[in-house]
């Protein structure tokens, strides 16, 4: 077992809800259980599986929460370009949340193949 707040994909992972919450907090009053509580959720999943997933008994069960965190962090990156498309969201808002997102997909795939290694 090991903690969460060790793992550069976590903290990384953690700075991208922070980085959403942020983007999503001048969203219009009317979407406001729409779109950016579905971001919200979405990004705060990715840290919150890999945090679930350190204190699992097995290297497959870590990577199991690993992959769940990599689909999240893709929703995440499919909610940025809809609240790009929809008006929400600046262009430059929307590649950061991008980038972000998909540094921490890289990191994930890094980490799930270290798992495989090891196991």
């Amino acid at each position: 077992m090991q903690d969460f707040r060790d793992l550069k994909v976590w903290e990384k992972a953690h700075k991208l809800v922070l980085a959403v919450y942020v983007s999503t907090a001048s969203f219009p009053s009317e979407e406001r259980f729409g779109l950016p509580s579905q971001m919200r959720r979405a990004a705060a999943s990715v840290p919150a599986n890999i945090a679930e997933g350190c204190v699992r008994s097995s290297d497959a069960d870590f990577a199991r929460f690993l992959h769940t965190a990599m689909g999240s962090a893709s929703e995440v990156e499919y909610f940025s370009l809809l609240a790009r498309d929809l008006g929400f969201l600046t262009d430059m808002s929307h590649q950061k949340l991008t980038n972000d997102a998909q540094e921490v997909k890289r990191m994930l795939a890094a980490l799930i193949g270290r798992l495989r290694a090891d196991s």
